[in-house]
């Protein structure tokens, strides 16, 4: 074999579940043949062709290697092409806090009431309870 359809080949390689899938994904316009769209499943992919193929919210670029006559395990399928994908970007670390930048300390919170001429003195003292104790 030196030419295979792309849907079967999508297949075969198990880039996608199904061969309607791989079909509707051709036809879509979300596979990339040599850097050119294409919009047909019928398309005819050769050894040494380079696939671009946009899946969920991912990108994989897939170097043709080899065809198969039936679709085979996962071993048989990463030997039909080479993954030129670049790596997935690694999660951002959580954010570094800096000390006294989070939730505001009550020597904070007074110093605060101060700039915006709230009176803390009346604040600070507790009611007199006198009256309501028996």
């Amino acid at each position: 074999m030196d030419r295979q359809r792309i849907d079967k080949w999508l297949w075969h390689a198990r880039v996608v579940r199904t061969r309607s899938a791989a079909a509707e994904l051709a036809g879509s316009g979300h596979v990339r043949l040599n850097g050119a769209r294409i919009h047909a499943a019928s398309q005819l992919v050769r050894p040494g062709d380079v696939l671009t193929v946009a899946l969920d919210r991912r990108v994989r670029v897939l170097k043709v290697l080899h065809f198969a006559e039936r679709r085979g395990g996962a071993e048989l399928a990463c030997r039909l092409y080479e993954d030129l994908s670049p790596p997935p970007p690694k999660p951002d670390m959580a954010p570094i806090r800096d000390a006294g930048a989070g939730r505001p300390t009550k020597r904070d919170r007074r110093a605060i009431d101060r700039l915006m001429g709230e009176d803390i003195a009346d604040q600070d003292t507790p009611p007199d309870t006198s009256e309501h104790r028996r």
